[in-house]
């Protein structure tokens, strides 16, 4: 593996390092300043390159500042450990929130530095064959059974024409299989053209479908010509194909039967070459049975069928899609990707995702701009997950009550009757958390039957005082270490004690 990099002009520091992780078999290079460590990543082939740089803050001769923002410029994805003392502290996450990998206060602890090192390691080695696995990832990405079979079936019908229904959840990806199979059809070099059926008026659907001649209506001061002149030569993705009205199912029929359909307001009959797919998360057979779908439509489009599976059938495949949207998250935006622990990983894996993948994209978006540190733990997913201290496989079958807050030991109580110092806090047993739980949604539905108002800010403050107080108890005022056994940021902690008043 490629070395672990140290930068400090303090000698007995590097060889303190270098002898630690020797004994755990981790190669080192050793630099005692910032200008060495820049010149030496110009010249590094990429197998030569650092896996991990641990660096000191305060250096002569260039900072480890001004180093971690050379480095991110040039290697965005390489973890930086930033070794600083305890003074610097605050400055020091301010600074590198979004840069560092984690950061290892002076004096240290030996065998936790080394551990802290091996786990940003483990990180690089994880992020690194994902990012291979994105590269060599097709448009669609999948591992489970359930999606081998759609792209197994997705190559049977690379050299056809034959009109293809996708059936699906919303927000499954229905459209991406469209485009793949246009993209790996006869018809790739035509234009794709895709339309949502149900999410245009109906009044002006005929005319989005088949164009309308000038006159045609008020308003239509031009000739204009629909999707299927559009698609001519290619492919017309019919999205929601299930809510189209009733009296164009017939005109649509017409056009797969022959190719041909008129112009809203027209008279002359208009020839077009394409080849239709259609999407829907309805139950069609059901719909022709009801009187809502043209039986004779429905066997013209469902030639061949592919059902494409809900996320919660292809578990397997949430940890490479949550990487991937991390990495299309950041390019969008132009920050560095977040990286995703596995307790994180785990609770999504549970999660059931009622809006499919295009949920799991939302939930990194928001993780891109939301979380507050590169690494995502499990606290910091959206309320939506319903994290909790409990472990995720008994989140699967059991609604979560608190909108994703954690449980602490003791039920929330009045903020009159808060102690004003850290009383001591024992183990929750499984009773008291459930008691927590209950005494919060009681809580909450009598202030929102009393027409109280705040109350998400009013028993978010009561909350986030108890486990503050709780931590700080804990760890006997010092605030460091209850931030770290929070899972917080040390500035935040400061922060919130602010906030909350509990200086």
């Amino acid at each position: 593996m490629k070395p672990i990099w140290i930068v400090d002009d303090d000698q007995s520091i590097r060889f303190v390092l270098e002898k630690a992780l020797l004994r755990e078999h981790l190669p080192t290079r050793s630099f005692s300043n910032s200008r060495d460590v820049l010149a030496a990543l110009n010249t590094a082939a990429d197998d030569e390159g650092p896996q991990i740089l641990v660096s000191d803050i305060r250096m002569p001769g260039g900072s480890g500042l001004e180093l971690l923002e050379k480095v991110k410029a040039k290697h965005p994805g390489l973890p930086v450990i930033i070794m600083t003392a305890f003074s610097d502290l605050d400055s020091a996450v301010s600074a590198f929130q979004g840069g560092a990998f984690e950061y290892l206060p002076k004096p240290f602890d030996l065998p936790k530095a080394v551990e802290l090192i091996r786990r940003a390691v483990e990180e690089s080695q994880r992020e690194e064959v994902a990012e291979e696995r994105m590269t060599e990832a097709p448009e669609m990405l999948g591992q489970a059974p359930a999606m081998q079979d759609v792209f197994r079936a997705i190559g049977r019908l690379s050299q056809s024409n034959v009109t293809v229904m996708i059936t699906g959840e919303s927000g499954s990806g229905k459209e991406l299989v469209a485009r793949a199979l246009h993209k790996h059809s006869p018809r790739a070099s035509g234009p794709f053209v895709a339309i949502n059926t149900a999410a245009i008026p109906k009044d002006l659907l005929e005319s989005e479908l088949f164009g309308h001649e000038r006159g045609a209506f008020t308003g239509a001061q031009t000739m204009r010509r629909g999707r299927f002149e559009q698609a001519d030569g290619g492919t017309l993705f019919l999205d929601e194909i299930g809510d189209m009205p009733f009296e164009l199912q017939t005109r649509l029929l017409r056009v797969l039967s022959d190719g041909h359909f008129y112009r809203v307001g027209g008279h002359s009959a208009v020839k077009t070459n394409v080849r239709v797919i259609a999407a829907t998360h309805q139950d069609l057979e059901q719909r022709v049975k009801d009187g809502a779908f043209r039986e004779d439509l429905f066997h013209r489009l469902n030639v061949i069928r592919l059902r494409l599976p809900a996320l919660r059938e292809r578990k397997e495949d949430i940890s490479v899609l949550t990487r991937h949207f991390l990495q299309q998250s950041a390019q969008q935006l132009g920050v560095e990707p977040k990286r995703i622990s596995d307790a994180a990983l785990a609770w999504l894996e549970v999660f059931n995702f009622p809006g499919n993948v295009r949920q799991l994209e939302n939930i990194c978006h928001w993780l891109t701009v939301m979380a507050p540190a590169q690494m995502v733990e499990a606290k910091d997913l959206p309320p939506e997950v319903g994290v909790s201290l409990t472990e995720p496989a008994a989140q699967c079958s059991a609604p979560f009550v608190g909108g994703g807050l954690a449980p602490v030991a003791a039920p929330l109580v009045p903020a009159a009757s808060a102690p004003s110092t850290p009383a001591p806090v024992s183990a929750p047993s499984m009773g008291a958390l459930a008691g927590w739980e209950s005494a919060l949604e009681a809580e909450a539905i009598a202030l929102l039957g009393a027409g109280s108002p705040d109350v998400w800010d009013a028993l978010t403050h009561r909350f986030e005082s108890r486990l503050i107080l709780a931590a700080l108890s804990n760890t006997k005022g010092r605030r460091i270490e209850a931030a770290q056994k929070l899972g917080i940021g040390r500035n935040t902690i400061t922060r919130k004690i602010q906030e909350l008043g509990l200086e």
